[in-house]
């Protein structure tokens, strides 16, 4: 075995002890969902940050930035934009103090909302942790030689477990260690690869052209079709809703944000760059090289040039730098998006619905089973598409179609009716599923998965608003609650119930 599998063998090993070791400090629900309400700036910063560069970042956005050059950065800028108008709404989001993103669905809407809102979140994380699972089968092929989908299987064990043991709690302490990994081995490899490929020179006389065309040859449907499934994901994101439930106070959710969308510009921007400058120069070699990497390929760019970064500058610590912010950023993207469906279930269906009168001990155990069946679900759906970008648009869409303008609404337009709310949620996660189930029949696609978002969001957004202008207002008692403090969730259920 090689160095970088004892070196990937070592970091998971940190990572499992710190998981293991916070297990003993849950008590209750608090602790493993929302890591007891406790977290500072620097580690929300932190645990923000690596949830949402995972491999739809390393894998898919590279890939992408690889063959289309820097117009990659719509899809990357989708999120910055959202992140920027998430500031406004982090301090009201912690000021609600609840659990999940179908909780403030039902305190603004109704019971139908949740559930909905829950169906969503499941299906669309399930399919995020799913290409956190490829991803870590890519990295393990690499390093260690083994098929990929026994890698795929080593890492679904790995983030089902770490995930399992101490939910919130450990992922938002691993997290300040993953996000100084990620942001270190990005930084340093970027100016390493540049100098030794010949600079400026290199770029001016050896790149084509058309990777620094803003649009990338293609037209401006292409430009929203990539923008806005990351915009509305960003938006609807429930890890986020969920990491501000877990924040100290108001102010630490609204700072954290600020820093936040600093690294994830810099920090995406340097991935896509690192990936056009690596792709150019191992693309070009004979294809008989082992270091040689193909257009079909081209997803795996970022591991690649870990592996064989001597050959472009990168020096053998570098590399190994690399490699373990590829598993820091597979490894804390699945355990959060896992950990969120499987607090939707239990909060939302479970403890709502079925058993109101559980115990904390119940609660954490029925969330850890929820853990272990969403993984294997996750793992199963890996066989549903053909690549982690299309995977990614999917999920994105489901979230952005089906989630985003009612929660957002929620906040921001006091004459959304429940009806409308409900509505949406609906017709969102449906045309995603439908189309989604059309392209998998037959060679060619009915709507292309990066143009997806456009149909089923604007349908959404129509009904939303045809929807509640055409029904009577709700009272002012079910808006209004979002602008008070303390709100309580029982307190809306018993009194619109």
């Amino acid at each position: 075995m090689s160095i970088f599998f004892w070196i990937v063998m070592l970091y998971l090993a940190l990572l499992m002890g710190i998981s293991i070791w916070k297990s003993r400090a849950i008590k209750n629900q608090e602790d493993f969902m929302v890591a007891g309400r406790s977290v500072s700036t620097p580690k929300l910063v932190g645990t923000l940050l690596c949830t949402w560069l995972g491999s739809g970042t390393l894998l898919a956005g590279a890939g992408l930035a690889a063959r289309v050059g820097i117009s990659e950065l719509w899809l990357a800028a989708g999120a910055w934009i959202g992140i920027v108008i998430v500031f406004f709404l982090a301090a009201r989001v912690r000021r609600i103090a609840q659990y999940t993103v179908p909780d403030i669905l039902e305190l603004r809407y109704n019971k139908y909302a949740r559930i909905l809102g829950t169906i969503v979140i499941v299906i669309a994380y399930t399919t995020i942790v799913g290409y956190q699972f490829r991803g870590g089968g890519f990295v393990l092929n690499l390093v260690a030689g083994i098929p990929e989908w026994q890698g795929v299987l080593l890492t679904a064990g790995f983030i089902i477990a770490f995930t399992a043991f101490a939910g919130m709690l450990s992922i938002v302490t691993v997290d300040i260690i993953n996000g100084a990994v990620i942001t270190l081995a990005v930084l340093v490899a970027i100016p390493l690869v540049f100098v030794n490929l010949g600079g400026v020179e290199f770029i001016t006389t050896e790149l084509d052209p058309s990777l620094f065309d803003i649009t990338g040859g293609h037209n401006w449907i292409w430009v929203m079709g990539v923008f806005f499934p990351t915009f509305l994901l960003l938006l609807g994101e429930s890890n986020m809703y969920q990491k501000f439930y877990s924040a100290k106070n108001e102010k630490s959710a609204k700072n954290a944000v600020i820093f936040w969308v600093i690294g994830t510009v810099v920090i995406e921007t340097a991935i896509a760059s690192l990936a056009i400058l690596a792709f150019s120069h191992f693309n070009a070699l004979d294809p008989s090289s082992i270091m040689h990497l193909a257009t079909e390929d081209s997803e795996r760019i970022i591991l690649h040039a870990a592996r064989f970064g001597t050959e472009i500058g990168i020096p053998l610590a570098g590399g190994l730098l690399l490699i373990c912010a590829a598993v820091a950023i597979i490894t804390s993207t699945g355990n959060s998006f896992l950990l969120t469906p499987s607090t939707n279930l239990t909060r939302d269906i479970y403890q709502r619905f079925i058993n109101p009168k559980a115990s904390e001990k119940v609660i954490v155990l029925f969330q850890r089973l929820m853990v272990l069946a969403l993984g294997i679900v996750a793992w199963l759906l890996l066989t549903q598409f053909r690549t982690i970008l299309d995977m990614a648009f999917t999920a994105y869409t489901m979230i952005g179609a089906g989630l985003t303008p009612a929660l957002l609404a929620a906040f921001l337009w006091k004459r959304v009716t429940t009806a409308g709310g409900v509505a949406s949620i609906a017709t969102g996660m449906g045309v995603t599923v439908l189309i989604t189930i059309i392209n998998s029949f037959g060679d060619a696609p009915l709507i292309p998965f990066d143009y997806i978002v456009l149909p089923a969001a604007g349908l959404s957004i129509l009904v939303l608003i045809t929807v509640s202008l055409l029904t009577k207002p709700d009272p002012k008692e079910k808006w209004e609650m979002f602008y008070e403090k303390d709100v309580e969730l029982s307190d809306a259920i018993e009194q619109f119930e």
